[in-house]
């Protein structure tokens, strides 16, 4: 298998688990399953700030880099939304991630911009719009290295 098509299938694979952990972390806040929100079995109360609306970024902005549909835009949601996690509600308890439980969110961030970065690949309702459309699609943004 080539170099690009592992890249394909491996930035492909990273986008849909992506998106699906943090559509998972959206619905556990909304509606309080798979242990509700921060595992207290709770949801979120409706239109509380700024949980809430973190919680329904987490779950549209997840479905939609999941699917691959609107993802760079998605993404570049996603990634703000964690960023503000990280400085308003982790940093003030600490420097490092390792020291202020913020973690998840820096890797949920950081992740989300290599998405918004890569694009939503060839498997992607994007791609498929596109060829549906006719639009020629937009060149791999990893060059594939020669044998």
């Amino acid at each position: 298998m080539s170099n690009a098509r592992v890249t394909d299938v491996v930035t492909t694979l990273f986008r849909i688990v992506l998106g699906l952990l943090f559509a998972l972390h959206g619905a556990a806040s909304l509606f309080g399953i798979f242990g509700g929100n921060r595992g207290s079995g709770e949801a979120v109360a409706i239109g509380t700030w700024p949980g809430w609306y973190a919680a329904l970024i987490q779950l549209v902005g997840g479905l939609l880099v999941l699917v691959g549909l609107s993802t760079r835009a998605a993404a570049i949601i996603c990634s703000g939304s964690m960023a503000y996690a990280y400085f308003v509600v982790h940093q003030p308890d600490g420097l490092l991630p390792l020291n202020n439980g913020g973690e998840t969110a820096a890797l949920f961030c950081w992740s989300f911009l290599l998405v918004a970065a890569l694009g939503a690949g060839r498997w992607s309702l994007d791609a498929a719009l596109a060829r549906r459309r006719g639009v020629a699609q937009e060149p791999s943004t990893v060059a594939a290295t020669a044998p």
